[in-house]
C-alpha cells in the first residue's frame, strides 16, 4: 500500500477539525458554567510576541482548508494579508462556525483530486517574499506542521483557562485499520 498526498493530508486535516470543534465546543461550556467572557479569550494571548487565541483557531482552519485551496491553485499565504485577515474577524462563534465550514470543505476533497496535485509546485507568498516548494516538500515541512502547531496552541489557550481537556480530546478519534 502507498501513501499518498490525499493520505498525508485530508485524513488527519479532519481528524484534528473534528477533535478541534469539540474542544471550542468544551472551551464554550467551560466559560458558561463558570460565567466568563468568551470573547476575552479570541484576543488573549499566552505571551506578550504571540498572536491570539483567534488567530490560532483561524489558523488551524487556514491550514486545512486554506492549504487544500493553495495546493490547488499552487499558491499558498498567511491568514492575514497586506489587505488584511482573510476570514474577518471572528468571535468565539465565528471561530467555531470557521472550524465546522472546515471540516465540510476539506471534506469534500476526493482521494483522486489531491492525488493529482503530486508533485506540483506550490508557493508560499509571503509579503513581498515568495519561497517555491514540490507540493510534498510543502505539506511535509510547512503547512501540515503549522496545522499541528495552532491546533496545539488552541487546545493549550483553553486547557490553561482551567477547561477540562486530555491528550484525547487533542487527538480526537483514532483511524484504526
Amino acid at each position: 500500500m502507498s501513501f499518498s498526498l490525499y493520505d498525508a493530508t485530508v485524513p488527519n486535516y479532519l481528524q484534528i477539525l473534528r477533535a478541534t470543534s469539540e474542544v471550542l465546543r468544551k472551551g464554550e461550556a467551560y466559560f458558561s458554567e463558570n460565567d466568563l467572557d468568551l470573547n476575552e479569550l479570541v484576543y488573549s494571548k499566552l505571551a506578550d510576541d504571540m498572536a491570539p487565541f483567534q488567530f490560532q483557531v483561524v489558523s488551524v482552519a487556514h491550514h486545512s482548508m486554506g492549504a487544500l485551496r493553495g495546493y490547488e491553485a499552487g499558491e499558498f499565504s498567511p491568514p492575514i494579508t497586506r489587505e488584511g485577515p482573510v476570514y474577518g474577524d471572528p468571535d468565539y462563534d465565528g471561530l467555531k462556525a470557521l472550524i465546522k465550514k472546515a471540516i465540510t470543505e476539506v471534506e469534500s476533497y476526493s482521494k483522486e483530486q489531491v492525488d493529482f496535485w503530486a508533485g506540483k509546485q506550490v508557493v508560499f507568498k509571503m509579503g513581498k517574499n515568495e519561497f517555491p516548494f514540490q507540493i510534498e516538500s510543502f505539506v511535509n515541512s510547512f503547512s501540515v506542521p503549522n496545522f499541528y502547531f495552532h491546533a496545539t496552541t488552541t487546545y493549550a489557550f483553553l486547557r490553561m483557562r482551567g477547561v477540562s481537556l486530555g491528550k484525547m480530546d487533542f487527538l480526537g478519534a483514532w483511524r484504526m485499520g
